[in-house]
């Protein structure tokens, strides 16, 4: 907890001391959550984390109960500190899962016939720099549907999802995705549309031909028609016949009024269950995060970590610069989503902490806008 709200951890660590001193000193053993909240918001408060915090910490509890699915992307070419940067959000968050889109590309390559090589995108040849990123992003399509089954998993159980990796394109997952979403949900809207219409046109063709409408009024029916076709000497024998026709009468309106009332409960527990199956799940947050540093930095550390990978990988051409060419043209185009909307970070080892606590916030705020959003869609559906 104390790492969601941004509270230092010796300060955390004295609030839970106090918390369990109170606790025990009121023989408070068996407590209820809400008891417990209200306790622990008191220290926070005593301690100068106040109703920000508190509020914080409501949120996020409430984010973790409604269980909305949570993506993060952290996109950004080699040495940007993407897996530093995953891990510790994944830390500070408690989120647990963290997929590495270099392990699915290998997975991929190496145990099913897709079309991808040994070879990296950035250490091929290419005439030109479209055709370097119309290469980039078809493997990004491809890792993407490696991953189809991870995010399939956490969109259906609500849970969050760190994703870091070169093979990420920000526009697979936010434009191809919300497309594929909005056909689903048409379609599915057609088709209820469609039976609904079909089921009316049934209900009005067997109306017009004079067929019941359910098995009660055939029931219904059957008992009338039974009735109507009793023998008259049967209704003109003693007082006891007659009054024993009475009350199988009265028996069978009884078995009808009976019969009317649970067919009605079976069709009201139908609908709640189809409601309950149509109820659409809760939409996901998706925060696309690309990582840049500085040219000189940047190079720098390309250069160390080529070096490494040549001496490994004998793949690798000769040519240093062309790769490091190649991954600056791949992180431009990264970058070039920065105009639409996406979030880019500067990273540097000097303000490496301070921008760790930047994205713990921007992320807290984005999923404090999904959950707002998702409260308001809520009430329409």
């Amino acid at each position: 907890s104390r790492l969601l709200l941004q509270i230092p951890n010796h300060v955390a660590i004295k609030i839970a001391l106090e918390l369990k001193k109170l606790l025990v000193d009121n023989s408070l053993l068996d407590v209820s959550q809400s008891d417990l909240e209200a306790n622990l918001f008191k220290l926070m408060e005593k301690r100068g984390y106040g109703e920000d915090y508190i509020n914080r910490y409501k949120m996020m509890t409430r984010f973790h109960h409604q269980r909305v699915p949570l993506v993060i992307l952290v996109c950004g070419t080699a040495c940007t500190g993407k897996s530093t940067i995953a891990t510790q959000l994944a830390q500070r968050l408690n989120l647990p899962n963290v997929l590495q889109t270099d392990m699915v590309y290998e997975l991929l390559r190496t145990s099913t016939d897709a079309p991808l090589t040994s070879v990296p995108v950035w250490a091929r040849d290419f005439n030109s720099p479209e055709e370097l990123i119309t290469e980039f992003c078809r493997e990004c399509r491809v890792v993407r549907k490696g991953l189809a089954g991870d995010l399939k998993k956490a969109m259906k159980d609500g849970k969050p999802i760190i994703i870091e990796g070169i093979h990420l394109d920000p526009s697979i997952y936010l434009m191809d995705e919300e497309n594929a979403d909005d056909n689903s949900r048409i379609e599915k809207k057609v088709e209820s549309g469609n039976s609904s219409i079909s089921a009316e046109k049934k209900t009005e063709q067997q109306s017009e031909n004079g067929q019941p409408e359910n098995i009660v009024s055939v029931l219904k029916e059957d008992i009338i028609q039974s009735q109507d076709c009793l023998p008259e000497s049967r209704t003109s024998e003693g007082l006891s016949g007659a009054d024993s026709h009475e009350i199988t009468s009265s028996d069978s309106e009884e078995k009808i009024l009976k019969a009317e009332g649970n067919g009605q409960k079976d069709l009201d527990q139908q609908k709640n269950n189809s409601a309950k199956k149509d109820k659409p799940a809760a939409e996901p947050i998706v925060v696309p995060i690309v990582l840049r540093m500085s040219d000189f930095d940047h190079k720098a550390l390309l250069e160390e970590w080529i070096a490494t990978r040549a001496i490994r990988d004998n793949c690798l051409p000769q040519d240093h610069r062309k790769l490091i060419n190649n991954l600056k043209l791949i992180q431009d185009y990264l970058c070039s989503f920065e105009a639409q909307g996406l979030t880019v970070v500067d990273i540097s080892a000097n303000s490496f902490p301070q921008t760790l606590d930047w994205l713990h916030g921007y992320l807290l705020q984005c999923i404090e806008r999904g959950l707002l959003a998702a409260c308001s869609e809520g009430p329409k559906q």
